[in-house]
């Protein structure tokens, strides 16, 4: 059976069920979920329900990548899954939009990690250029410890998750005795019809959940990848969901609507209202933990599947140079340099942090979703040109999910909204003239699926 990453021999796997699963719950549960109950609180109960519905969209995306590792279980995630059913220039097209999402995103979780730093350090509030010193100084230590190879990215994802999850857990749970129900009797309060209010939240809900893909996307060195991705997707999504619908119930039912929209650190204040200073401290030392395994497993997503799609003539061949520990060091340093612009850009500004904050989520999200749409019609595609795969796999009982994922895809770049859309459109068409120059490389060999 070829998997695709037969250069590696399985003693130099380094990702097992554990590292797996920390990766796809560290890049789901990071700085976007510990801002976002602020910027959700304009919608009150539909936030809520929100949350509800993006988990259902989340569980369908999870169990649709679970079911394509097993059909391509190699380095490149969405990327090999979508030249698989798509082709070479769809497998670009979405390299690209996968990679603009990625770097894109880490100024948002950067600026949440300062955010609470600011409650573990009340002197750095209002501190611009010191905050801004963080915020990149946090984005280049991880880009460093990338560099360094990808075992040590998975040993700090471990470490930052499995440290985060007690408190966030704790105030989950137990802060369900804390909660004033009767914050939650105003169905809608914004001033949006229900199904536009709903809408709104897609993209600041699905920004949370972006990630469900991580486990497959460094499959080259994901030891057993056909048993331990699926189980590892799945897992790292319910663990997830449910501490984000119940995280934010407990917030939004703690800290009143009109203080919560204004907080940069919700969770740290919410923790404050209920067990005092000390609480809040504890929540915002987890939040910068959390933070920092969130920009290192994106960084960790970031080398990978431009260097996946590199290596066979579908990227710049800038992100296929490898160092000696297997890095991609030259990809990870460009790509950060543009996060780290993009936010000197923000700082250059004069709008508002939550601004700036949910234009990014926006943007980033937006441009994820090109991943997501393609990979949610992968299965059927092979089962409408009657791909052998599709019967081996059984492909028909499971078009239904990729159906689900792929509406709840379309209704998340509907609510980004149009400035959004504007900006990472003109992004994805920027990638227009380099396939005009990588197309001439000759394609390499597409991995062989597995045989069963």
């Amino acid at each position: 059976m070829t998997t695709g990453s037969d250069d590696q021999s399985a003693g130099k796997r380094s990702l097992g069920v554990g590292m797996c699963t920390a990766l796809v719950i560290g890049n789901m549960i990071g700085s976007g979920f510990f801002i976002a109950p602020a910027a959700l609180a304009p919608y009150g109960t539909v936030a809520i329900i929100g949350w509800g519905v993006m988990a259902l969209a989340a569980v369908c995306l999870g169990l649709v990548f679970a079911r394509l590792a097993r059909i391509a279980p190699v380095t490149g995630g969405p990327y090999a899954f979508t030249r698989l059913g798509f082709g070479r220039f769809a497998g670009f097209l979405v390299a690209w939009g996968y990679w603009v999402s990625i770097w894109a995103s880490l100024p948002a979780m950067a600026a949440g990690l300062v955010g609470y730093l600011g409650i573990l350090i009340p002197a750095l509030k209002g501190q611009l250029a010191i905050n801004l010193a963080i915020g990149l100084g946090a984005i280049w230590l991880v880009a460093l410890i990338n560099i360094r190879g990808v075992r040590e990215a998975g040993i700090f994802q471990a470490v930052t998750v499995y440290t985060k999850l007690v408190p966030f857990i704790a105030i989950s749970l137990f802060g369900l005795f804390w909660v004033d129900w009767d914050t939650f009797a105003v169905l809608n309060p914004s001033d949006r019809p229900i199904l536009g209010a709903l809408a709104a939240t897609a993209p600041l809900t699905m920004f949370a959940f972006l990630g469900v893909e991580s486990a497959t996307v460094p499959a080259g060195d994901v030891k057993n990848p056909e048993r331990t991705i699926p189980i590892a997707t799945v897992l790292g999504t319910l663990i997830s969901s449910t501490i984000y619908i119940l995280g934010t119930t407990v917030v939004m039912g703690v800290i009143p609507r009109e203080v919560l929209m204004t907080s940069s650190a919700p969770f740290a204040d919410a923790a404050a209202v209920m067990w005092g200073g000390w609480a809040s401290t504890v929540i915002a030392l987890a939040a910068v933990i959390s933070s920092l395994g969130a920009l290192n497993g994106w960084t960790l997503m970031l080398s990978q599947v431009p260097m996946a799609a590199a290596q066979q003539g579908a990227m710049p061949a800038l992100f296929a140079r490898t160092s000696a520990h297997g890095v991609p060091v030259q990809g990870i340093l460009l790509s950060v340099s543009l996060s780290s612009i993009l936010l000197l850009v923000d700082a250059s500004g004069s709008q508002a942090m939550a601004v700036f904050y949910n234009l990014i989520v926006n943007l980033s999200t937006d441009a994820a979703m090109i991943p997501y749409v393609f990979c949610a019609l992968v299965e059927g595609v092979l089962w409408v040109k009657r791909d052998p795969l599709s019967k081996i796999l059984n492909i028909k009982p499971y078009i239904l999910l990729g159906s689900v994922a792929f509406i709840f895809s379309l209704g998340t770049i509907y609510g980004a909204g149009p400035e959004a859309g504007m900006y990472s459109l003109i992004l994805l068409m920027l990638a227009t003239p380099v396939w005009l120059l990588i197309c001439r490389v000759p394609e390499a060999d597409d991995p062989s699926p597995p045989e069963e």
